[in-house]
């Protein structure tokens, strides 16, 4: 008899270990096969292993798309695990299903610029180096401060790849000031000798914006980052290194967020376009 959950277990070991997934990825990818488990078909005969998904795929079917994607995307990578390990699988009903493209929603630089005025010190601090380094919040609670200098950046992104980041003068302003005045050690933003958590971090910079009444999530800055730097025309290769994308063709989706908010702004400033009594645009 096989033993699917200590396989599991020791899959989502392997993840954290040499994948570098964060916490909430494991924790996802934890509780969508122990779905799959539970409702799945699973047939063991002679030494081989046949997956049925359809009965797991009809209980997760009112689930978003994206949902869906995600918990498929955490079985495939579960059963290639165990393939590698040796063990002879055939699944069924696996099918890839399409997910609509949503663009991201980046944040203005004039609110921004408001948030930053009344923002704490170390709120302050992380919402500068979100905006102006694009990071994700993973990375921001995992910053080190040996990695952080006057000019560049070293950051540990997915799957421990390393990137390095320009540092703006302002920031390495902000950076000194902020480790002047806390206790912070091995890392940045950490509390009690440990790295503030990501939840932490997340709620500390959402109330910011909260406060000066925008609704507005660290990754929105990230988006405003990669937005900024496109349509002032910087090289969307460059743009896609500095996100620490694995493929150039996740940055482009920026660009088409370029482009809508072109259509925005003409369909909003073109005469023709106005409610007036003329022919609408």
């Amino acid at each position: 008899m096989i033993d699917f959950h200590r396989h599991k277990e020791e899959f989502l070991k392997h993840c954290e270990a040499f994948k570098g997934y964060s916490p909430l990825t494991i924790f996802s990818y934890d509780e969508s096969i122990d779905e799959m488990l539970k409702y799945a078909e699973i047939e063991i005969a002679d030494a081989e292993v046949n997956i049925n998904l359809m009965p797991f795929r009809v209980k997760i079917a009112v689930n978003k798309p994206k949902t869906i994607a995600r918990k498929l995307s955490a079985i495939r990578s579960f059963i290639k695990y165990l393939r590698l390990e040796g063990m002879l699988i055939h699944v069924r009903a696996d099918e890839s299903i399409k997910v609509p493209k949503s663009l991201p929603k980046p944040v203005s630089h004039e609110h921004i610029l408001t948030a930053l005025a009344h923002a704490p010190v170390m709120e302050r601090l992380a919402i500068l180096l979100l905006y102006t380094m694009g990071l994700r919040i993973s990375e921001l609670s995992s910053l080190r401060t040996d990695n952080i200098g006057s000019q560049w950046c070293r950051v540990k992104g997915k799957g421990s790849k390393e990137r390095d980041i320009p540092v703006l003068a302002q920031v390495w302003e902000a950076v000194s000031d902020y480790k002047s005045k806390s206790l912070c050690g091995g890392f940045l933003f950490e509390v009690n000798g440990e790295k503030l958590s990501e939840n932490s971090l997340r709620y500390s910079i959402t109330k910011v914006f909260k406060e000066v009444g925008f609704r507005v999530t660290p990754h929105q800055l990230r988006h405003a980052y990669a937005t900024e730097l496109l349509n002032n025309d910087a090289r969307i290769a460059d743009v896609s290194e500095l996100l620490g994308h694995a493929s150039m063709a996740t940055t482009q989706i920026y660009t088409k967020l370029g482009s809508a908010l072109k259509m925005d702004h003409y369909l909003k400033s073109h005469p023709l376009c106005q409610k007036t009594e003329e022919p609408e645009c």
